[in-house]
């Protein structure tokens, strides 16, 4: 693969840095204090408004979509992963600035794949414009859900209607007062003996739609991630919605599940991947700018080596990222399924690391919210098991490395 960005990724580049440089940055006190201040912890700030109007006037809108989409910017994964990692580092800010932020982006190219012109009419185009926002429920409190053939949550056909009953939590986005569409993965074949690979369906549920009861939010570390939509357990209490809303056809709901949590992934490992970079430069500016025992915090070994072992950390990460994005753009996501288990594994991974070093760093004042350290940490760790439980991304692996090996073994 060649290393070198393209004219156009370069300039993107360039916008893109500028944005966060001349607008982003400068607005991250704002955000912070206007966050604090509101009634609701999910409302978004004034000031994501003003971010976003000068987004679209600099042509950074939508930049998430792959080429192989017939809406956004039409860029490669190649193209796309630099520009994740710049966002990523002021996650609550700048993703959803240029309107690349989870659980939407995920959301809209389920829509823009499998969507019926309907649907694309009354819920891709709203969120392309950035008018709403989305959610996405499939995480269940009471059966193991990284095995996604455990969901139990019912979709029942009745006549012209589809029946949903279940809880669902953890169901990201859904706490903002601008997420109207919920994207529900329930069972549609009841028959446990059926391929489990096909019992699921994927149906889309309005928000308002009566029987869906939010009942709290989901805190993580004790932070609301207002900046995300939050997170919220939700219970399905009867809730009928037209056969028209199923996504794709009924028993797809595994397979669309995989293409949402394969290219969607990698964003969250692009992102994570500018997360440690912020950290990193948080971790060198704290400790040259402090001095303990007579000498400059950085000046410690110990302090000298966190700071190499992230650089290390934080190169292997993005050249991972690079890689996997090449091999999806050039032989298609089943054919980068290792790497995209890889990357999910080493991203959060490297990210963890380097700001437990920052957080240890910056000491007390590290693990307080005077300092983003403590509230990015909690979002990589999350990672570990939102995006997938390592353990499974490492079974996963393991199976794929092993497979040949044990096909040569005799019966």
């Amino acid at each position: 693969m060649d290393f070198a960005y393209d004219d156009a990724t370069r300039s993107l580049i360039d916008r893109l840095e500028a944005f966060m440089d001349e607008c982003v940055f400068p607005a991250e006190e704002t955000f912070f204090r206007q966050r604090a201040e509101a009634q609701d912890p999910w409302a978004p700030a004034p000031v994501l408004e003003e971010l976003k109007r000068e987004a679209r006037a600099r042509g950074l809108w939508n930049l998430f979509l792959p080429r192989t989409h017939a809406y956004g910017a039409g860029l490669t994964n190649v193209q796309y992963a630099p520009l994740a990692e710049i966002t990523g580092r002021a996650l609550w800010l700048a993703p959803e600035s240029i309107n690349c932020s989870a659980p939407d982006t995920g959301n809209m190219e389920l829509l823009s794949l499998f969507g019926t012109d309907d649907q694309k009419r009354c819920w891709l185009e709203p969120l392309l414009e950035g008018e709403i926002r989305s959610a996405f429920s499939m995480t269940e409190p009471a059966v193991a859900s990284s095995d996604a053939t455990n969901i139990s949550t019912s979709i029942v056909r009745d006549g012209d209607e589809y029946v949903i009953n279940g809880r669902k939590w953890w169901t990201s986005g859904a706490m903002s007062p601008r997420c109207e569409l919920l994207i529900v993965m329930g069972v549609t074949d009841p028959d446990p003996d059926a391929d489990p690979h096909r019992r699921q369906s994927m149906i889309l549920v309005p928000k308002d739609t009566p029987g869906v009861r939010v009942q709290r939010s989901m805190r993580v570390f004790g932070y609301t991630d207002g900046y995300h939509g939050g997170h919220a357990d939700i219970v399905y209490d009867d809730v009928r919605v037209p056969v028209e809303n199923m996504l794709g056809d009924e028993g797809d709901g595994f397979r669309i599940a995989q293409e949402r949590l394969g290219p969607g992934r990698i964003h969250h490992a692009m992102r994570t991947v500018g997360m440690a970079e912020r950290g990193l430069e948080l971790m060198i500016d704290r400790t040259v700018g402090r001095s303990t025992f007579g000498r400059p915090i950085v000046d410690h070994g110990v302090v000298q080596h966190w700071i190499a072992e992230s650089r290390i950390r934080i190169e292997q990460a993005r050249l991972l990222a690079l890689k996997t994005a090449w091999l999806m753009d050039t032989i298609g996501n089943k054919g980068a399924r290792i790497e995209i288990s890889a990357l999910k594994v080493a991203a959060p991974g490297a990210a963890t690391w380097v700001l437990d070093r920052a957080i240890q760093a910056h000491g007390a004042g590290g693990l307080s919210q005077d300092f983003v350290v403590a509230e990015m940490f909690s979002v990589a760790r999350t990672l570990q098991i939102a995006d997938g439980p390592d353990e499974v991304h490492r079974m996963s692996i393991a199976r794929r490395e092993t497979r040949g090996a044990r096909e040569r073994v005799p019966a």
